[in-house]
């Protein structure tokens, strides 16, 4: 009997695992399986509402319908949209269901869906769970205009299309049992489940009952789970809120009529990346209560926010905000931390005790980065004073920074989530089961990210991308996003949040959605890479489109080797490569290929930017190599995030700890902390530094502070207190194989610097920002602009780099800029013919300098000679 599973003969040795699910049902007509389809087997669908089929003995037990499957061939659309089961080696086969049998399709898709495989005689040779992320695309495409979420007064939406029933759990308080359950219609075109409640259930909260076919249980389950749209949690996150985002209560006083720093363009931002809880934990000066949290962005008078307002006078125009959303490793409420008990500041600089003590409490104490999403569209709770005001928390803190005059970005990890399946803390997989995140070949969640790694070229889960950005940008007026890992978002969707942003208005929107700057990460790798799956968002394929990535070029120059070398020792260009021994080829072979770097970098890092190589001939940026991939990959100047260090990895000052001669004195360490990021902000391109690095600031050598709690996480605003050295071994789960070159370092107190130095650090970036902002020169706006102006005479000198600038026409205090980059241990003294005779100094900021080895430099127009002193970055103008 068509369209039945019936008794069949008894198969052995059957290939069957349910838990697994290696076929893929990517369109309504469509299904493909590993494996060419033989012409003689017989091919169907079982499909069991109860969830009840299961293998033994050799073949399928359970009441299941079948939807029949032909051999067939993938159209030249669905290759193009599913290149890695299209391609020549994927070997899949394509599968296509019975006109028959269309029409049981949709309510196949709310149950148990196994895909079988069976000999000529019927017994059975394979059968495997099945994918169905590509077909609910195509049957409910309808639903990617359909609300979500809150819909207004009391009304609630939800897209659920493979659920068998879904009801509205209304609690009347965020931790009471009490409650009332209420039925939701689904809509069968969409798949969105909604319900209209009355104005009265505005601030209730609210969970979704969700009956659904679970993989990761093999059985049909009713989830109780959190809306995945949700604007509001309880502390803890255990229940959504009703709320309006426009309620009065929610919005701090001026909130409507906020007003923002000046838009800048987006190669001309500096950008300080910022942890909330590390600006103010250790600040004395902001009340206890308020330290770690939104709050503290409120005290105008606090040590942090007069830095700020001093770095946004200075001329820094973005603060980037490491994750503020509602992520898993923290619990919202003080009470219910765990702090570190031992006395870390009495312990030797070189101990093991101290990351031991602190590790006793990590997974509880009031401290992580927060790369573990769990409601996207919520303001984090630790960060709020109460977490049921971190809304307005949240904006107070927005209007507190653009009130010192800076832009605020916030850094979104859309990529991945916390968990997935059936845990607790998986929201979207216990919604729609097996849809929102990427499934590897045998359906498996994929994690190269180290965590659930998400699905964005799934059209739900890219729509959740654009609105939770959207909502950010509208509600929360944030002025830019930086996304984490986004080479494994695709580039479309990408583009897709850059077009929705462009859309708001102030008229209609109350914000200027093309002054918001966008940049992440566009690394290549993992089960994404090369293009296997989609054109992913990476750094060469954004290029031209005005959303930054990082680029790794300069920062391995500068610093040298890479961040994953097994010797932390390893030089570059700002880390004194130029004064190695020159016992081999090597050190000069590699220094000349760093300067590569570094000019390329100061470029823009331009694919198309020429300039004359340590080859001594012409080069274009994508001819000079980074690690076998071209080093210039960017089309315009927007493209590229410059910077020489960040959250990640260790700070620069500990960089340096690991890479100088343990004996190059404090002052030294000084002058080439700053000649380091004088290569981020005077060269075209988005600069971008991490805070504290204009004060030195040191992890203790941390490579991976995101679990490492305050105290290896300080950011010391008080010089006195240090900037965080020699606190201790850092943590033995990253930095173990590294502590017998740590505890050295570590254990000497010539490397802790005094106030003079962490002053004298602050001072020279205070320089740097004034002269980046005292030209347009350094922020020509075009690759045009830089290939015609942007130049790079000799130096003569290994170590030393001189860049051109013509500011003609651009620049009406000058005709040019020369910036002379010395990371030599001696004067440089380049000859610039084109010099000679000119009208030519030291630049004003530095001629000003407080900082008398800076103002040792010197122009000579008779010769064309400008002189630098050692380790310094010196700047001159040529004027008319």
């Amino acid at each position: 009997m068509d369209g039945y599973l019936l008794p069949r003969p008894a198969a052995t040795g059957a290939d069957a695992d349910l838990s697994r699910a290696t076929a893929q049902w990517i369109a309504r007509d469509t299904v493909v399986w590993k494996g060419e389809a033989a012409e003689e087997n017989h091919y169907a669908l079982a499909c069991s509402p109860t969830g009840g089929i299961a293998y033994e003995k050799g073949d399928l037990t359970g009441d299941a319908h079948l939807i029949r499957l032909a051999p067939g061939r993938l159209s030249e659309a669905q290759k193009a949209v599913w290149p890695h089961l299209a391609s020549p080696g994927a070997a899949y086969g394509a599968l296509k269901v019975d006109p028959r049998d269309a029409g049981l399709v949709r309510d196949a898709l709310r149950g148990q869906v196994v895909a079988i495989e069976r000999g000529p005689s019927g017994a059975l040779l394979t059968a495997t769970g099945v994918q169905i992320p590509g077909v609910l695309d195509d049957l409910y495409a309808g639903a990617a205009k359909a609300p979500l979420g809150p819909t207004g007064r009391g009304g609630l939406a939800v897209w659920a299309p493979t659920a068998q029933k879904v009801e509205l759990a209304l609690y009347d308080g965020p931790a009471t049992d009490r409650r009332t359950v209420h039925r939701m219609r689904r809509d069968d075109a969409t798949g969105v489940w909604s319900i209209d409640g009355p104005a009265s259930w505005r601030c209730r909260y609210y969970t979704y009952l969700v009956t659904v076919y679970a993989p990761a249980a093999g059985k049909i389950v009713t989830n109780e789970v959190t809306d995945p749209y949700s604007l509001s949690v309880s502390a803890g996150s255990r229940r959504s809120q009703i709320v309006d985002l426009g309620d009065r209560s929610l919005r701090p006083e001026g909130w409507t009529g906020l007003e923002k720093p000046p838009a800048v363009r987006q190669d001309r931002a500096s950008i300080y990346e910022l942890h909330v809880r590390d600006f103010s934990a250790s600040d004395a000066t902001v009340p206890a209560a308020r330290r770690g949290t939104y709050k503290a962005f409120t005290e105008t008078g606090g040590a942090g926010m007069t830095e700020l307002r001093s770095l946004a006078k200075d001329g820094l125009t973005h603060v980037h905000l490491l994750p503020v959303f509602d992520f898993a490793t923290v619990p919202d409420r003080k009470a219910d931390r765990t702090e570190p008990r031992c006395d870390l500041a009495a312990l030797p600089p070189d101990s093991d005790r101290q990351q031991a003590c602190v590790a006793e409490t990590a997974a509880k104490d009031s401290y992580n980065w927060g790369y573990d999403p769990l409601h996207y569209t919520v303001p984090e709770g630790s960060y709020a004073t109460d977490p049921d005001r971190r809304i307005k928390e949240f904006r107070e803190m927005v209007a507190g920074l653009n009130g010192a005059g800076l832009r605020v970005v916030m850094d979104v990890v859309y990529n991945h989530t916390h968990a997935a399946g059936q845990d607790p803390a998986s929201v979207l997989d216990r919604v729609v089961p097996g849809y929102y995140h990427r499934l590897m070949d045998d359906g498996t969640v994929a994690t190269s990210t180290c965590c659930a790694n998400t699905a964005p070229e799934h059209a739900m889960m890219g729509r959740l991308v654009v609105d939770s950005i959207v909502t950010w940008a509208k509600e929360y007026k944030v002025d830019g996003f930086r996304f984490d890992l986004m080479g494994h978002h695709p580039k479309a969707n990408i583009l897709a949040a850059r077009e929705a942003l462009d859309a708001l208005t102030p008229e209609r929107d109350g914000v200027d959605g093309r002054s918001i700057i966008l940049y992440g990460e566009g690394w290549n790798f993992g089960e994404v890479a090369g293009g296997t799956r989609f054109e992913q968002a990476t750094q060469a394929n954004m290029a031209g489109t005005g959303i930054g990535t990082f680029s790794d070029r300069l920062r391995d120059a500068v610093r040298g080797g890479t961040p994953f070398d097994a010797d932390p020792g390893v030089r570059g260009f700002g880390s004194g490569l130029a004064d190695s021994a020159p016992d081999d080829s090597g050190p000069a072979d590699r220094l000349a290929h760093y300067e590569d770097l570094v000019k390329l970098g100061l470029a823009g890092n331009l694919r198309d930017f020429t300039f004359t190589g340590s080859s001594g001939t012409p080069v274009r940026g994508s001819e000079v190599d980074h690690n076998g991939s071209p080093a210039g990959y960017a089309a315009e100047p927007a493209d590229t995030v410059t910077y020489v260090d960040a959250h990640d990895n260790e700070t620069l000052f500990d960089a340096l700890a690991y890479k100088l001669p343990r004996d190059t004195p404090m002052a030294d360490r000084v002058r080439m902390q700053s000649l380091s990021l004088a290569t981020v902000l005077l060269g075209q391109g988005t600069a971008f530094v991490h805070a504290g690095s204009e004060r030195l600031r040191s992890k203790s050598l941390d490579r991976n502070s995101y679990d490492s709690g305050d105290w290896f996480n300080r950011l010391l605003w008080d010089c006195h207190e240090g900037n965080g050295f020699g606190g201790g071994l850092p943590p033995a789960k990253d930095n173990e194989a590294r502590w017998p070159y740590a505890r050295p370092l570590l254990a000497d107190p010539a490397l802790k610097p005094d106030c003079a130095a962490i002053g004298a650090a602050r001072a020279r970036f205070g320089e740097l920002l004034r002269i980046r902002y005292s030209s347009p020169a350094f922020s020509l706006g075009s690759a045009a602009e830089i290939g015609r102006r942007v130049s790079f005479p000799p130096s003569g000198t290994p170590g030393v780099i001189v860049m051109r600038i013509d500011a003609t026409g651009v620049d009406p205090a000058n005709k040019a800029i020369y910036v002379v980059f010395n990371a030599t241990g001696k004067t440089a003294a380049p000859v610039v013919p084109a010099l000679k005779g000119a009208r030519v100094a030291p630049h004003p900021v530095q001629a000003a300098s407080d900082d008398p080895v800076v103002r040792q430099a010197s122009a000579d127009p008779a010769t064309g000679t400008l002189t630098v002193p050692a380790r310094t970055a010196g700047v001159f103008t040529e004027t008319s």
